[in-house]
């Protein structure tokens, strides 16, 4: 079996030493919990004690003492000149049926109450507006079995309307709901996607597309703002994110919008645009294009809680992937479809006070890291929840466990890269209030300030294929 690199290692301990007590005990603990799920399979080869340690910023020390504690127990083989692998799971361990290494997922499983989450994007509550949707919704429960595969009628009528009103004309059968953004984009692989097959995306882009791929055995291809040359791969489909794009804050021109979607069209390689964060520009509501395969949420606009997502597309492909959706959930939850409906109708003023919100919040984390962190260098967003920060050196990855140490959980640019670049990127994102934004910065800049990390990094292109 082929070894692990220690940054595959690294992100999937995710938060491993997040804990109260010895680094060695966590990280073993850590170790021990992959090997005993099934993400380190018996065989696999582990990095040596050096490049572990360097790849989570810590003492060499500490690998060793936790490699040694594994061993003891019988999970490692460790030889000198032959290195070390995992030896097998203990008699009790329950294989993980869905292993994930990717570390906003590992965010979102284990939140220890004492680490402030800097790794994940998303309203921190619920608006009124929505606790208002739901007990109006609680007076329009339908009768009969509640089974809506490919969406409440209600809702979907009103997602139409809604792309309607923005000047892309929909009738209700091209929309299908799904239970959040991300289940639309898993929807989509599983039905365009066979194993081995080539992904247009950009570099970076969002990681939950990136781990939707892997899941469905796809080969991203990682692209920089070229895709027409991408197109000439035939890749089965491309993913784009052209305002707000997540995770550099960036909105692409209208003119090069819809440059790309025109070389799709004429490729004939369907275009999957994520709007999920297209309401949150700063400039004002973008154009739609036409001609796309559009995925929209109500998670960033309204509340992460609130699993509402949509996908609009011919009716043929609606209808294929209705037929997937009955077969995962037989349909997604009434309640929450028909609150969507009554929030939809107010979505104007909803997306207008969160913009205002969140600039206000993205101008202060800028301020408070230009104060604070001013070798570190990043552009304003134009909008969405995130800034794309350059670290002047060392790892990304290795740093990200030493903020993890001093209580902050941020993500590297690694994991969002399928390119293998943005090595010295991370992910900011500018969702909390002001004073959570400047402990957090704080709590940064002391990371930062105690990081050995390496020589100034050169900042790697974005590879356009």
């Amino acid at each position: 079996m082929s070894p692990i690199t220690s940054a595959e290692l690294a992100a999937r301990l995710g938060r491993w030493s997040a804990g109260r007590g010895p680094l060695y005990l966590l990280l073993a603990g850590r170790l021990r919990a992959l090997i005993d799920d099934g993400e380190l399979p018996p065989g696999t080869g582990l990095p040596t004690d050096r490049a572990l340690a360097a790849g989570l910023a810590t003492g060499r020390t500490t690998v060793v003492a936790a490699y040694d504690l594994l061993r003891e127990e019988g999970r490692l083989l460790r030889r000198q000149g032959s290195g070390t692998w995992v030896a097998g799971s203990a008699p009790a361990a329950v294989p993980s049926a869905e292993p994930t290494g990717n570390p906003v997922f590992l965010h979102l499983l284990e939140q220890p109450d004492h680490v402030s989450q800097f790794a994940c994007a998303g309203p921190l509550s619920a608006p009124p507006e929505c606790r208002d949707a739901f007990r109006a919704a609680l007076t329009r429960l339908d009768d009969g079995l509640g089974y809506f595969p490919a969406g409440h009628p209600r809702l979907r009528q009103a997602i139409a309307q809604r792309y309607a009103s923005r000047g892309l004309s929909t009738e209700a059968g091209q929309i299908l709901v799904t239970t959040g953004g991300q289940q639309a984009l898993s929807l989509l692989t599983r039905a365009l996607v066979a194993p081995g097959d080539e992904v247009a995306v950009q570099a970076p882009t969002y990681p939950g597309m990136l781990e939707v791929l892997r899941e469905h055995a796809a080969v991203p291809l990682p692209v920089g703002d070229d895709f027409a040359s991408a197109f000439a791969r035939a890749p089965v489909f491309a993913y784009h994110i052209g305002v707000c794009h997540n995770p550099t804050g960036r909105t692409l021109p209208e003119t090069s919008r819809r440059e790309i979607a025109e070389a799709a069209r004429a490729a004939g390689v369907p275009l999957v645009v994520d709007d999920v964060l297209a309401e949150l520009d700063f400039g004002g509501p973008q154009p739609l294009l036409p001609g796309t395969i559009s995925v929209g949420s109500l998670s960033k606009v309204v509340w992460g809680g609130l699993r509402v997502g949509w996908i609009r597309a011919d009716p043929i492909l609606i209808g294929r992937l209705a037929r997937l959706k009955a077969v995962h959930d037989l349909g997604s939850a009434v309640i929450d479809q028909l609150a969507a409906t009554y929030l939809l109708a107010d979505l104007d003023a909803l997306a207008a006070a969160r913009v205002l919100q969140l600039r206000e919040r993205h101008d202060h984390l800028c301020a408070e890291l230009r104060e604070h962190l001013p070798d570190w260098t990043f552009d304003p967003a134009d909008g969405g929840q995130t800034l794309w920060v350059r670290l002047p050196r060392g790892d990304a990855g290795s740093f990200a466990q030493a903020a993890l140490r001093h209580g902050v959980a941020v993500l590297p640019g690694n994991q969002l890269d399928a390119s293998g670049g943005s090595t010295d990127r991370v992910r900011l994102p500018f969702v909390a209030p002001p004073a959570e934004l400047t402990a957090a910065v704080s709590a940064l800049a002391d990371a930062w300030h105690g990081y050995a990390g390496g020589p100034a990094v050169t900042p790697l292109p974005a590879i356009a294929v």
